[in-house]
């Protein structure tokens, strides 16, 4: 008994301590509050959803931002549980562990880590998930059709994404690609790999750089100059999350910064082929609500990808990563700019 109360005393401030990172920087996380997405306490909501996610990025803070907003269009009082693992796995799994002994309704797994921590703890409260990139590979459902146990939801890799993007450095005449990625993450492993298959068959060569943690960011990125032409960053929670390290090697080398997010490419990405994460956490939200409000299985709902796909080009970095931009290509693009901080 004593051990037990220990245990749930350590996760209880994790949880509220998570929000440091590497750099000991606080985040807005205060599971025992309403937060900013709440407008209900515990006890007015009719459910309470233990929402993890993996790191603080703009591309998961939109799929969650859609998760909320379909529940609420839904009709349902809904209290958020925000936790933040500031991409430390050992974080993903003392929320889970909190989520479970709180005995909340549903949980919202943002990421992979996340929803694999909290299949770990539980196969009775439902989970739905989002920003997963192989939910078969990662073991959370048996099939996309076939989900199977307590957990569905949507993946963020649209099978046209890795050979659209390749085909793009192709296209552009360049010869190599430098990959920075998280070994530690199964979904960054599956994309290497794809990425690497897709390469290879495009006649280009890639040269791998891994990381464990975003501070390593910068030094993985300088490593691959002289050996790569441009970098393709995957969808890796914890590369995207110091995004910014990439950007100034491409921009100081002439390396142009192709991503794999449109909020990357906002960011100062060159391009990406990409969709809206709002979207898919707006679906994952929709499959949420048919098992709150409906009382269907999670097993039952089909998981699903991404619905569509687009390119974007950021003009200004273009500019500052020495790419021309030729009528061909901007016909093919929608054309942005990068957004300032703050805006």
């Amino acid at each position: 008994m004593i051990k037990r109360m220990l245990l749930l005393m350590v996760v209880g401030f994790m949880v509220i301590l998570v929000a440091c990172g590497d750099g000991g920087e606080e985040a807005d996380v205060d599971p025992e509050d309403n937060q900013a997405d709440n407008e209900l306490t515990r006890d007015e909501a009719d459910f309470v959803v233990g929402v993890s996610q993996i790191v603080e990025h703009p591309s998961l803070d939109r799929a969650t931002e859609g998760f909320q907003e379909a529940l609420a269009d839904a009709g349902l009082e809904v209290f958020y549980d925000v936790s933040l693992a500031q991409g430390d796995n050992q974080n993903a799994q003392l929320i889970a562990e909190k989520f479970v002994s709180d005995d909340v309704d549903l949980i919202f797994g943002n990421s992979t880590p996340s929803t694999q921590s909290a299949l770990n703890e539980t196969q009775d409260i439902p989970i739905v998930f989002t920003s997963v990139t192989d939910p078969v590979g990662a073991g959370l459902v048996d099939s996309m059709e076939d989900t199977g146990g307590n957990v569905t939801g949507t993946a963020d890799m649209h099978p046209d994404a890795v050979p659209q993007a390749v085909e793009l450095v192709e296209d552009l005449g360049y010869e190599s690609i430098g990959l920075v990625y998280n070994s530690g993450e199964q979904n960054s492993v599956r994309q290497i790999e794809l990425v690497n298959e897709v390469a290879d068959e495009n006649g280009l060569e890639t040269h791998e750089s891994t990381v464990s943690a975003s501070s390593e960011v910068m030094q993985a990125a300088e490593s691959l100059i002289g050996q790569a032409d441009v970098f393709l960053i995957i969808t890796d929670n914890t590369v995207v999350s110091a995004l910014e390290s990439v950007l100034s090697v491409g921009q100081n080398e002439d390396m142009p910064v192709f991503v794999s997010e449109l909020d990357s490419v906002e960011r100062g990405g060159f391009a990406g082929y990409g969709f809206d994460y709002f979207d898919i956490g707006y679906e994952a939200g929709e499959k949420a609500a048919q098992v709150l409000q409906d009382g269907v299985s999670p097993g039952d709902i089909p998981a699903s990808y991404p619905q569509n796909l687009f390119l974007q080009i950021n003009e200004d970095a273009a500019e500052k990563m020495g790419v021309e931009l030729t009528d061909e290509l901007t016909e093919r693009a929608e054309i942005v700019t990068t957004e300032e901080e703050g805006e």
